[in-house]
């Protein structure tokens, strides 16, 4: 299998924590979509990262469906559970985010264009997405040792890489002042090999 993917996606990382939690050798590429000379497009249609390419040469792509599958090949770390209840609460955490990551990028992009193009409204939009949806990871989270029930599970590796991105591109969102138990649980999750090697760069 190959991974396609680059160095400072979220959804790529989350892949890349998947893969070193289950014990998944993987070659990965670093290709960026937005390079002129990318083939990300020859992967994925939609000329987004991650991909996936199977030993067939089949490739899947959109993060939530490539950890779902790597979850299928091996019982070893297994991070989403069978019991549909447990299940549907860790993919809620995943979608919610990489629904936060979806609105950190959006501002990224936004604040490459020129600044007379650029839409205030839009980025402040934006914003409010991040400020609810941390707001609801730390209610949510509470004094739990892991997002849901007492295992580590899919749900922290997303929220791990979510806080990551913002802390790689965003650190004026200060989360960690206004969140302390969101700062114990990243802190947490840094110490695990997955994470530590796969810093955004």
């Amino acid at each position: 299998m190959k991974l396609v993917g680059t160095l400072t996606s979220p959804f790529v990382r989350k892949v890349r924590v998947v893969l070193a939690e289950k014990r998944i050798d993987c070659e990965f590429e670093i290709d960026i979509p937005w390079n002129e000379d990318t083939h990300v497009g020859h992967f994925n249609p939609l000329g987004k990262v991650p991909v996936l390419v199977l030993d067939d040469e089949e490739t899947l792509f959109d993060s939530r469906v490539i950890v779902e599958y790597l979850d299928t090949l091996t019982p070893v770390a297994k991070l989403i559970p069978d019991m549909a209840r447990a299940k549907l609460q860790v993919k809620r955490w995943e979608a919610l985010a990489d629904g936060t990551c979806d609105a950190a990028a959006a501002i990224f992009l936004e604040r490459k264009r020129p600044i007379d193009k650029q839409s205030g409204e839009w980025m402040e939009r934006q914003k409010r997405k991040i400020d609810q949806a941390l707001n609801a990871m730390a209610i949510e989270l509470g004094e739990r040792h892991w997002c849901v029930g007492d295992a580590y599970s899919l749900a922290d590796i997303a929220v791990g890489c979510c806080l990551g991105y913002l802390d790689f591109r965003f650190s004026e969102i200060k989360w960690r002042d206004d969140y302390p138990n969101l700062g114990k649980l990243h802190d947490k999750l840094m110490k695990r090999t997955g994470f530590a090697d796969t810093v955004p760069q």
